[in-house]
Order: C-alpha cells, then structure tokens, then sequence
C-alpha cells in the first residue's frame, strides 16, 4: 500500500474505470482527462483489479454487471487492497438494494447510468475530497504517534538521569556519610528513596512499551537456555523472597530445549512474574517456578499462594495500566504495565500466556514459548503476526 503522505503530493488524481462497455470507458476517459485527472480503463473486473494493485488510483468507477468477477466482488477487493481508494458505483440496474449491498462493499456512492458530464464530475469531485481527507487523517494520526513515541522516550531518558542521581544522594546520606540520622529523618528519606525507586520502574516500563509498540525487541535474537535464564532469575530474587519468608520451590530441568529471543525481553519476562508472585504473596507464603517441555513449547510456571486475582479483572489483568485494586493491593506499588508488557513480549516471540487465579488461594501464570530449531525460523510471529496461541 503507498504511503499516505506520498500520494498526497502527486499534483494530479489517478482515477480508474472499470466496465465492459467500451463506449462508458471511452466517454468517461474523455470527460475525466480534460478535467485534468490521470485516466486509465479496464474492461472487466480481473483487469481492473490488477491495475488497482498496480497504479493504486485515488478513485475507481466499477460497474456492477460485467462479465467473469462480479462489481460487487470488486468493490470488496479494492478495499481489501487500500481502503483509502473511493469507490463509485456506475450502472444502468440500480435498484435500492443493489445501492445497499454496494455500500456494504465499500462503495463511497452510486451514480445511475446514463449520467451527464455535469453529474460525473461533481461526484468525482466528491470522492476525491473524501479520498484527501482520509489521507490526512491518516498522516495526521502517523504523526500524532510518532510525536508520542518520541515523547515517550525523551521524557523517559530525561527524567531517568536526574532520579538515579537522587537515589544516589540519599543512600551516601542514609548510610550515614554526612552524618548520623534521627529515626525519624532516616524513615522519610528511605520513603522519598521508595517513591523514586517506584519512579523509576514506570520509567523502564514505559521504555519497554515504547520498544515493543516500535517493534524493536526482536532485532537481537539467538537462541537462549531457560534453564539458565530462570535460575538466573530466581537467584537475583532470593534475596526480597527471603525477607518476605516466603517457601520458593524451584523444578527446572538442568537442560530444557532451547528457545529463540531476545534475552533481556525474556529475563524481564521472568522477572516480572517472579516479582509479582512475591509483592502479591502473603507472608510465609510460597512460590513455585518450574518448567518443562511440552510438544513444540517449553512451558513454564509461575505459582503464589497470594490474595490471588478477583473472578471478574481476570479478563483485564494483561490490559495496559489495569490494576487490582482493593484493601490488600492498595500498597503494592507498581505502574500496571508490568502484565501488558509481559503478555506483548511471550506473544512477539510466538508464544502465549495463560492465568488460573482463585481469590484468596494464590495465581498460576503459564508461559508457552516454541522450542527453537534451525528449521523453524518462522515460529516468531513477531507484534503483527498470528499469535499460535497454547498447545491443547
């Protein structure tokens, strides 16, 4: 498909007819070109669509009742190549329903046959205007999203430098470098340092959305060992799951079947879920990570016995900024991307993410990823692929 901005500015419009008469082709061809347009003619449907996937017209005259592919057919083709290319109607059979039906296929209008040059024009007029203002609409929202994610990431990294550097002050001040500490000034600096920690966080969260909205994550790919990646993982975590006195159990085979990804994706993946299934878990509580292979996935489980999630957010729990939000969440900081971010990344790479949540009883989120071999290149689906979803 051209690109909006692009054909926005050709000086000139491209207009298509397609019908079987050759006497409408020619008059409309004469008609349209001293009118300045740039004219090509098809005498029927098949010849007709070639053409709109080779010169990709601003506007088509498609007659309804010519032979081989139908009008109809036709119509719904055009908008399945562009659907910014104005469609219009001509026939000498124009009932109500057939304007209808038309209009269901993406006709833009519908002009009887026979016309008069007069009538010709002003719809070809019409259309056009139509036509111009979707392709600024659409530029105007390519630009709206471009300033966004440009926004996004600038804010981001501006803010970033200047929070580490906060952070950094107060803890040589919390360890007492310049000076001992009341209790009380050392219990509001380690809640300012918190809040800045929280800070931080939705910083990196944002930059991560903003690299998966770009589609970037997937432009450093190897293959990666789970088993190492998770029990990496674990092991940077022991240390908040300790002071929890939260029960881990771990059950990774010393050899799963190698995935293909992009490492720090998948770490944030597992990170994610670990912290999570720690700040939702209640004290003396406990985590069960484990993993193993399942037809073509590695698959990989990451269980709590936390306040679990209510029946009625299970649905929203991957959605962008969605929370829980109760008495026993109200605490727990975080952004609500965490979630959405996870599910983006498991399903760029191919694979799925399923919950199983019982208020009060704890969470199980199952990752599903394909096992990598050198054969089978097309298994990431990447942002816009089909998601393959879980085996089963």
């Amino acid at each position: 498909m051209e690109k909006p901005e692009t054909k926005m500015m050709s000086k000139k419009s491209t207009i298509l007819v397609i019908d079987d008469e050759e006497t409408m082709r020619d008059a409309c061809q004469q008609v349209l070109s001293k009118n300045g347009y740039d004219t090509e003619t098809s005498a029927d449907g098949a010849d007709g669509l070639r053409k709109v996937r080779e010169l990709t017209p601003d506007l088509v005259l498609v007659d309804l009742k010519m032979p081989g592919i139908s009008g109809m057919e036709v119509l719904e083709k055009i908008g399945k190549i562009d659907s910014t290319i104005i469609s219009i109607v001509i026939t000498g059979y124009a009932t109500i329903e057939s304007a209808v039906e038309a209009m269901k296929r993406g006709a833009y209008d519908f002009l009887p046959k026979p016309f008069t040059p007069d009538e010709l024009r002003i719809i070809i007029k019409r259309g056009l205007e139509r036509r111009k203002l979707a392709l600024e609409s659409i530029s105007l929202r390519q630009e709206k999203e471009r300033i966004e994610k440009n926004f996004i990431s600038m804010v981001s990294h501006e803010m970033r430098r200047p929070l580490i550097d906060v952070q950094e002050y107060l803890e040589v001040v919390l360890r007492g470098i310049t000076g001992q500490l009341a209790p009380q000034q050392k219990e509001m600096l380690e809640k300012a340092g918190g809040q800045i920690n929280t800070l931080l966080v939705l910083i990196k969260d944002w930059l991560d959305m903003s690299r998966i909205e770009a589609g970037t994550i997937l432009r450093n790919l190897e293959p990666l060992d789970l088993s190492q990646i998770l029990n990496k993982m674990v092991d940077l975590l022991r240390g908040k799951i300790k002071r929890k006195k939260i029960t881990l159990e771990v059950n990774i085979p010393p050899h799963l079947p190698l995935i293909k990804g992009e490492k720090l994706s998948i770490e944030r993946v597992f990170t994610n879920l670990i912290h999570n299934a720690i700040d939702y878990n209640r004290e003396e509580g406990k985590i069960l990570v484990k993993a193993k292979e399942g037809g073509e996935y590695v698959i990989i489980e990451v269980s709590d016995t936390g306040i679990g999630i209510p029946k009625k957010d299970v649905a929203f729990i991957f959605g962008e900024f969605f929370r829980v939000k109760n008495r026993k969440t109200q605490h727990i900081a975080g952004s609500g991307l965490g979630l959405s971010i996870v599910k983006k990344v498991v399903e760029a790479h191919g694979g799925s993410i399923e919950v199983r949540s019982e208020e009060g009883k704890g969470s199980t989120f199952t990752v599903f990823l394909p096992k990598f071999t050198p054969f089978r290149e097309d298994s990431l689906t990447g942002l816009t692929g089909t998601n393959k979803g879980s085996p089963g």
